[in-house]
């Protein structure tokens, strides 16, 4: 294929482990295979994706920012980076990016500014004063990108409820690498061995960073209902967190009577491994969510999946899945046991389901498809 005279310039914080940040590296490299001029410009280097990023060709760009109170020699930085550059698209991606790059679109004649939501429900609340800051300026500066993307039809109509301009948003679900993610036989044991995980036990797991949007108190509340009916379950988190809400989350498992029946993994690398060792997969997400990437790993492993109807997570299971309210954990126990109910050979036809809905509906192609006709590429 002949290179297409397009210079694609993405923008982010960091490449660290992160929803938003793997559909990044999984877009870029994406589209630097089909012959685009694909870069990645972050605040903070180091980040676990970058090396991925590197092997396919796209090259990283290391702003070198030393904090959050690094601002005039960081903006010095990016200004210099943007006006050597030039490029044709600039796809920030989360709040501050989006801030930053239409902030400085008058620097940029002849560049598209284009934003990419990642989330829906937010509850400000919950966070410091900086990020309620930051979205009052996004929702500010919306109607100056040229385009915002967002990943879930729950994600856009959040934002243009919030004043961002619904002429310029469009939907395009996440892409799921379905070559990566499929089921491991061998990861599955290997995992499983891991974990101490008998063949006569059923292993329901949870994967997300431990944060109060991802739900784990309802998780554990369900999980606790379920040891005391079935005592061949165990129970695992993947992922990390802020250190006092991990800790105030395990010490939760304890008081419910789970500490032998729970499993903190921590954040893993070999994912396809990890969604092969679980008989059932939950998203038990409160608020925020747009488009769950674990859902679709899970579903492309071949894995049954509960999930609480938030984002577009009702959509993504369709009619493979069980949904149930946010917050309700007697609703999320009750879901996972008719699971648990089924035989063996019904669980498995159930996570052979999931698979080809992911396939076509979430795959890979589709993501770059139609994000080359929203940036006008084709």
């Amino acid at each position: 294929m002949h290179p297409i005279p397009e210079t694609i310039l993405f923008l982010a914080r960091s490449l660290d482990r992160g929803g938003a940040e793997r559909q990044l590296v999984v877009l870029a490299k994406s589209l630097a295979s089909r012959g685009h001029a694909v870069s990645v410009a972050v605040f903070f280097g180091g980040g676990v994706y970058e090396t991925e990023l590197a092997e396919s060709g796209v090259r990283v760009l290391n702003l070198g920012k030393t904090g959050r109170w690094d601002i005039l020699p960081f903006l010095y930085r990016l200004v210099h980076l943007l006006r050597k550059k030039r490029p044709t698209v600039l796809h920030s991606y989360l709040g501050v990016p989006n801030i930053l790059a239409t902030v400085l679109k008058p620097l940029l004649p002849g560049t598209r500014i284009v934003w990419g939501v990642r989330a829906s429900n937010v509850d400000l609340s919950r966070y410091d004063w900086l990020s309620r800051l930051a979205y009052a300026l996004e929702r500010s500066l919306a109607r100056f990108a040229d385009l915002i993307i967002a990943n879930s039809h729950a994600g856009a109509t959040y934002v243009v409820k919030h004043g961002f301009p619904a002429q310029r948003v469009v939907v395009i679900p996440n892409g799921i690498d379905t070559q990566r993610f499929r089921f491991d036989l061998q990861g599955q044991e290997r995992i499983r061995a891991k974990w101490h995980i008998r063949e006569s036990e059923l292993l329901i797991g949870l994967v997300a960073r431990l944060d109060p949007m991802k739900g784990h108190t309802m998780f554990l509340q369900a999980a606790s209902l379920l040891a005391a009916k079935f005592p061949n379950l165990r129970f695992v988190c993947v992922g990390n967190g802020a250190p006092d809400y991990s800790e105030n989350l395990k010490q939760m498992a304890v008081e419910l009577g789970l500490r032998e029946r729970m499993i903190w993994a921590g954040a893993m690398d070999d994912m396809a491994a990890v969604y092969s060792a679980l008989d059932i997969f939950c998203s038990s997400s409160a608020y925020g969510e747009g488009f769950s990437n674990t859902i679709g790993e899970a579903m492309a492993c071949g894995v049954p999946c509960v999930v609480t109807d938030v984002g577009d997570s009702a959509l993504i299971v369709g009619d493979t899945g069980s949904v149930v309210p946010p917050g309700d954990h007697n609703a999320l126990a009750a879901a996972i046991g008719r699971l648990i109910d089924r035989s063996p050979e019904e669980r498995r036809g159930l996570g052979e389901a999931c698979r080809p809905r992911i396939v076509s509906e979430f795959g890979i192609d589709r993501l770059v498809q139609r994000t080359e006709q929203a940036l006008g590429l084709v």
